[in-house]
């Protein structure tokens, strides 16, 4: 079903805003190098115009915090079927491609256009706040199309593809002038966020154990110091980070890891997601939220009025902690920048029973 994007200016007289177009596909690229968050702003890119094996060159590529690789094939104009094929053909180079070798698709890319003389390492810490862990670079992808217009062909196949657990989407733009400034307006096909969480959760080779994984970021945003003593666990900055939170109810077990450090804890959620101006603990007989606590971090209190990227909270009961110095830490163990995910993967089983030794566990 095509998208049709149109806009209207309701300021004094009611009018259409007229429709513009790009001069070519290179000025799309430029605008989306450096400015991807009208995309996503969970992305990074760190190539432009790579060129393959196959002497065939990808747009753009980008990275998200999940090491996740998300190739950008972009077409000014309305685009058919065959531009589906070489997505998934560039996706098949990009699969075999080491470490070393993305981080010299960044260091070119940065040499070129950003002049930032940044490693990887580096530009991902500066995106994301967390280290770049290697085990995880690379270890999915996504297939972008950006296009003006798809026909309905290429729909279906998109689709298609998508049910069968394949992460390709499709991002509709429109190019309008309001008052001689062109605008651009963008469109989903699929909602994101499903095409991420196909993309790092292909890898379903075992029923999932029950088990909650939980990514706790810290930083100045939120300490684990404070959640071992007030018993939550947060996510918050963006949309991207909060919203899995939705998915745990009282009564989950979760098993809480620090990027880059290792597992620290494992509780019983005891309460639903609330936003944390709007979470009351109980302190001297009274109930405050986080902001009005003896707390080593800010929880994003600047962003509280802002719904996205607001600091979101969850009540748990710990079963057992240890502090960051103490985490726990091995080959082998699973690892996933979502603050929530359900892993159906033989690791996170050998993850939860090796914490379970570990600590002591039933």
């Amino acid at each position: 079903m095509p998208i049709n994007q149109t806009i209207w200016q309701i300021s004094g007289k009611v009018e259409q805003i007229k429709e513009s177009k790009l001069d070519n596909e290179y000025e799309l690229e430029s605008v989306l190098q450096s400015n991807i968050e009208i995309l996503n702003e969970n992305w990074l890119v760190i190539g432009r115009q790579v060129q393959t094996r196959f002497n065939k060159y990808i747009d753009l590529l980008a990275i998200d915090a999940n090491g996740s690789i998300i190739i950008l094939e972009l077409k000014k104009d309305k685009t058919y079927r065959d531009v589906v094929g070489q997505a998934i053909d560039y996706a098949s180079w990009v699969k075999t491609l080491s470490s070393d070798d993305i981080a010299d698709i960044f260091e070119t890319f940065d040499s070129k256009y950003l002049k930032s003389k940044q490693s990887l390492d580096q530009a991902f810490f500066n995106k994301f706040r967390i280290k770049l862990d290697e085990e995880i670079l690379n270890s999915s992808h996504q297939m972008i199309i950006v296009a003006s217009e798809l026909d309905s062909n290429s729909e279906r196949i998109v689709k298609y593809l998508s049910e069968y657990s394949i992460p390709v989407n499709v991002v509709f733009f429109k190019i309008f002038t309001i008052n001689g400034v062109k605008c651009i307006n963008r469109a989903w096909f699929i909602d994101p966020y499903e095409t991420a969480d196909i993309a790092t959760t292909r890898d379903t080779k075992e029923p999932w154990n029950g088990e909650y994984y939980i990514s706790f970021g810290e930083g100045e945003n939120r300490n684990w110091e404070d959640a071992m003593k007030y018993g939550f666990i947060s996510g918050g900055g963006g949309a991207w980070y909060s919203r899995t939170l939705n998915q745990l109810t009282p009564g989950n077990r979760v098993w809480v890891n620090i990027p880059g450090s290792g597992y620290v804890g494992v509780g019983i959620v005891t309460d639903t997601v609330r936003k944390a101006d709007q979470l009351m603990f109980n302190m001297d007989g009274k109930e405050l939220p986080i902001y009005e606590l003896p707390v080593k971090a800010d929880y994003h209190k600047h962003n509280n009025d802002d719904e996205d990227k607001a600091e979101y909270l969850v009540k748990v009961d710990w079963l057992k902690t240890v502090k960051r110095d103490d985490a726990v830490s091995e080959v082998g163990f699973f690892g996933n920048q979502n603050t929530v995910a359900k892993p159906t993967t033989g690791k996170w089983n050998h993850t939860v029973d090796r914490l379970k030794s570990v600590w002591g566990i039933k």
